[in-house]
């Protein structure tokens, strides 16, 4: 590795090839019962990492110790793969969807937007503008703060004040 690092050629392609079997042993060993080809893929991450971090290695230092380092943790990496793989859910198929706005709500009624701002428009200016600023525009409550003179703490109070007549008029008092 360390006339590799110096910029021997031959000598990085013959540690490569050297140290690949062995990866290839330590890997079947630690994943044990793991597919051939997934203990490749170990192989092959663990090879792309050495050269990527191959000037780390300090040649006053014994090499295999280094290079153990780097293979337990893509063996880590690939153990922390695979569990969160074999948490997922697949799903064979997807409920049906219509494009008729009525068949998806359940229940639920459908507000235009004009109903929407006339409620808006209709409350105390100080929950109006909160709402206006925070929910329509979507503005930060540092961005609303600043633009209104209100402290952050009194546009939340507005907005949820706001928020709770809205729900009052729509009849959507336990929302």
């Amino acid at each position: 590795m360390a006339a590799a690092q110096d910029g021997d050629t031959d000598a990085y392609r013959r540690l490569l090839r050297d140290i690949t079997p062995l990866l290839r042993r330590v890997a079947a060993r630690r994943l044990y019962g793991a597919p051939a080809a997934d203990i490749e893929d170990v192989v092959q991450e663990v090879l792309l990492s050495v050269h990527a971090v191959r000037h780390t290695y300090d040649p006053a230092r014994p090499f295999l110790p280094w290079l153990m380092a780097i293979e337990r943790h893509r063996v880590g990496d690939w153990i922390r793969r695979s569990r969160r793989r074999a948490s997922e859910i697949t799903v064979d198929s997807l409920e049906e969807t219509f494009a008729d706005q009525a068949a998806n709500t359940e229940g639920e009624e459908a507000f235009d937007g004009g109903e929407i701002h006339a409620a808006v428009a209709g409350l105390p200016k100080a929950q109006r503008t909160a709402i206006e600023l925070l929910k329509l525009q979507e503005m930060s409550l540092k961005e609303a703060a600043a633009q209104t003179g209100m402290t952050e703490t009194a546009l939340k109070v507005a907005t949820h004040r706001g928020m709770r007549t809205l729900r009052r008029l729509f009849g959507k008092d336990s929302v």
